[in-house]
This record gives structure tokens, sequence and C-alpha cells, in this order.
């Protein structure tokens, strides 16, 4: 683990840009939290790497518009209910402008991005893509809404490829698309092929449970949909990240970092990302303290410094999209930059994190609920910076991450006790020497292997006590010697025949 390898590498011809066939296809639904601003400027930078068909308004337990019409409206949710109390006509809401206002911000830098890779989408595109959904209440599903028809238009169309349906806040839009379908079908002879269809089309990772329509409506109506519920890794990029991040990977949440590399002088998108003392404030919220300048020390999170990270809850939803070479996408379990999750004893559409997908936290010697996310936060934080410079630098002045190879490939058989050789390479369209290392996961497969690398040989010992069926993964990790220094892996796993 502790070897590396300096590779100095000769020129190269890569792509950036992702072939369009083989993009993940997402929707988000986003109740505006401050949070969720700071995701979507997170998102607009990473837009390349899926496709977007549709961003779309939505309620929480935490945020609500109300109808207009002055009607009460209590919380199913007892956290919600607990703080704010009884009988409200609206909460904490945003409104529906603030994507648009960042669509124009990202047009700004939109001809810069286009020249580190020509997969970004155009303002245009993304802001004909923005709806409204269910806003009017928590949970509220109660009729159709321009998001509910778009989300059910993607749901029910010819296009074979999973539906990622993002939920940033509440489940409600998701669920009235749902409900739509059932409602225009259930009576028909088609239904049970459309709902067989709509079920393995459609994914939903949800950013905790925000409101109840997941429990009343989607999980009993639609119980073949395949779920991804992230409940405790999120807090390493949520408000107590303090409390939660170790302390190694602090100084990339700092206002020191976030500051000089991500927010300052790095065009106008990047200024509206909020952070502590930035001065900012968001509309509609009364609750958004985290601005002011006087107000950020000693908080019940902790104390603070101008430009220090503040919160994207949600980012691990849309990270679960990005290719990094890490193969998690159609497996969970294996762990990314979104987390890891465990499939759940009682669903076996529903993967989960929790105990059970706990790692192990080398700094603390502890089972970690959150090392799962927090072990890439450096890497992770560098790879935002590279994306923050190409708002504004040129191809050539600019980092762009390397390209990973391992010449025996990423599934290979083993017998117990067998001493693996993987033949490793790395490539750098900026032609910077990249550093190799090799390290087993060993809570993605079923225990640990030692993993040595040298001369680009990576040197892997089965256990002997491996048993038939076993597997183990060992994560190749390259990272350049640029400015962001960037990473990016191959996942090999073994496999005991």
């Amino acid at each position: 683990m502790k070897n590396f390898l300096l590779l100095l590498l000769t020129a190269v011809s890569i792509s950036t840009s992702v072939a369009q066939e083989t993009m993940k296809r997402t929707i988000v639904t986003t109740d505006g939290e401050i949070d969720d601003v700071d995701t979507f400027i997170r998102y607009l930078l990473y837009s390349n790497e899926f496709e977007t068909q549709g961003l779309v308004y939505s309620s929480s337990m935490w945020h609500w518009k109300g109808d207009g019409r002055g009607t009460k409206f209590t919380s199913e949710m007892e956290m919600t209910k607990r703080i704010y109390g009884e009988n409200i006509n609206d909460l904490r809401w945003p409104g529906t402008q603030w994507i648009q206002e960042l669509l124009a911000e990202y047009a700004i830098v939109y001809p810069n991005l286009l020249l580190h890779d020509e997969n970004y989408p155009s303002p245009q595109e993304l802001l004909g893509l923005v709806r409204i959904g269910n806003i009017d209440f928590e949970g509220d599903m109660a009729k159709r809404t321009e998001g509910s028809e778009l989300i059910k238009e993607k749901l029910l169309d010819g296009d074979d490829r999973d539906l990622f349906l993002q939920a940033w806040g509440g489940t409600n839009t998701i669920a009235r698309a749902l409900k739509s379908i059932e409602e225009d079908y259930k009576d028909t002879q088609d239904w049970q092929d459309i709902k067989e269809k709509v079920s393995k089309k459609a994914i939903i990772y949800t950013i905790m449970n925000q409101d109840a329509t997941y429990k009343n409506y989607i999980g009993s109506n639609w119980p073949e949909i395949r779920v991804f519920y992230n409940a405790n890794q999120l807090r390493c990029f949520a408000y107590p990240w303090k409390r939660v991040v170790p302390k190694s990977q602090q100084p990339f949440l700092e206002g020191s970092f976030m500051g000089a590399n991500i927010i300052n002088d790095h065009g106008p998108l990047l200024k509206k990302y909020y952070s502590y003392g930035d001065g900012q404030k968001q509309e509609g919220d009364p609750n958004h303290f985290e601005g002011d300048i006087t107000k950020i020390v000693n908080t019940e999170r902790g104390s603070f410094s101008k430009y220090d990270f503040i919160s994207e809850g949600d980012s691990p939803a849309f990270l679960h999209l990005v290719d990094v070479g890490l193969n998690n996408y159609e497996d969970p379990s294996r762990g990314g930059w979104s987390g890891r999750f465990v499939l759940s004893s009682e669903n076996p559409f529903r993967y989960e994190d929790g105990d059970k997908a706990a790692d192990l936290n080398p700094e603390s010697g502890e089972m970690d609920k959150s090392y799962p996310r927090t072990r890439w936060i450096k890497a992770m934080q560098l790879d935002f910076a590279a994306r923050a410079d190409w708002c504004v630098l040129p191809f050539e002045e600019a980092n762009h991450a390397p390209k990973i190879e391992v010449a025996e490939g990423t599934s290979i058989d083993v017998d117990p006790g067998e001493t693996v050789t993987l033949k490793l390479s790395a490539t750098d369209i900026d032609h910077h020497p990249v550093v190799l290392k090799a390290w087993c996961y060993d809570e993605a497969g079923d225990g640990h292997a030692e993993v040595k690398v040298e001369n680009a040989i990576a040197t892997v010992q089965i256990p002997k006590t491996a048993k038939k069926g076993n597997q183990f993964h060992i994560v190749i990790e390259g990272t350049d010697t640029g400015f962001p220094a960037l990473t990016r892996y191959k996942r090999v796993i073994l496999k005991i025949k």
C-alpha cells in the first residue's frame, strides 16, 4: 500500500469526452435548500459526464411553498413537527427561479467549459428541462404537475437505458409520476408489461426520507423499483461534516482551500456557491445564517471561518453517475465517490448504508458508517477544484484526469494462495507523470489480500484460506502530478474459482 510508482509519460491522445450512448440519464428533483444550490453548482460542472433529462422543483419536510390559499399543513415527519410546529402555511420556500438564475451564470462560463469537454450541455438545453413539480406541501402528490408529467414521460419512453431519479428533497414528485402511470394504465391489458418496464428502468437515489411518499406509496405499489438509500454517508458532505470527516481530510473543506481553489477568481457561477461567512443570503429561507460572518463561531456544528464548506448533502446522488473507474454503478456495494451500500435483508431491490455498510477508518481504528465516502474527500475536492479551473482557464493551462489501465482486465478468476501479477499503465493528456498505487478494498469484497506495486507491476497475494466464490477488490489508483492533482482508478475483482 505504501509502494508508489512514478511514471514519466509519453505523448498520449485520449479524449475527455464520454460517448453519448454510454451516458447515464438522470432527472433531478430538488427542494432548493442552500445545500441543494451548492450541489447543483457542482452538478453543472460534472454535467458532461451524464445526460440530464429533467430539473424539477419539488418539496420536502424542510421546504414547501403552500397553496396560496392560506391552507394550514402539519408535517408527517416527527422532526419537522418538533422543530417548526403544526398548522403551517409555508416553510422556508426558496422559490422556483434559483435554477434558472444559476443556469444564467453557467451560460457565461459554458464557452470555456467546452474547451475542456465538448459534451457539456448547452445552457439553453438545460433551461428547457426545468419544470415545477409538486411543491405546495411536504409529500404533496395530490395532482399532476409539469414536473411529474416529465418524469412520467421519460419512464414510459422508448429509451431502454436506466432513468436515474435523484431525490435531493422528498420523493413526492417522483411518486406522483408513478401514481399517474398507475391511474392511466392499471385497468388496461398492458398494465403488467408497463409496470414491469417502468420498474426495470427506474432507479431512485434518495437522500434520506424527506417526506413519507416512499413509505406510503412507492414502496408498496412499486416494490421492484431499485432504490439507493443514503441516510448516513451523506453526513460527511452535509452540515455536521466537522464531526464526521477525519482530520486528514478536513483541510480540503476549509476556507483556505475552498476560497482560493474553487470560489474566488473562478467565474460568476462559483461566486454563487454558498460558504460560511461569504455574505450571501438565500431569499425565502430565514434559517440561512451561514453567510453572516458574525454568526459562524461556536455554532452547534462547530466554529467556522470564511469560505469554509457548508453542505452539499445531495452531491452523493449525482456522483454515483460519474465514472472515475471504480465500476460501482451497477453494484453500489462496491463503493465509490457516492458511497457504499449493501443490499437490504428485507428488500432485494433496495440498497442501504448504515452499520452494515461501514468501512474501517484507519485514523480511528474503528468501523465508521461515513468512511465509505470520507475516504474519497481529498480526491473529490481536488477534482472539483480542477473543474472550477475549467470555468476560466484554457485547456493547456488546466489539469485533466489521467486514465488507468490494467493489461489483464478487471475480472480475473484465481486460486486460494495464488500470487497474481497485474501490469499497470497510465496515460495523461496533459503529459504529467502519474503516481500509481494499489490497495485492497477489504469491505467491498470478502476480506484482505496483500498488495505491492513495483515497476508498474501490482503483486497480489491471495490468502490460502480464501473460499470458492470469495472476491477480493483491488483498487488501482493513479494520481497525476499536475495541479490540482487528479486521481482515477481501475477496480480489479479477483474471484476464487
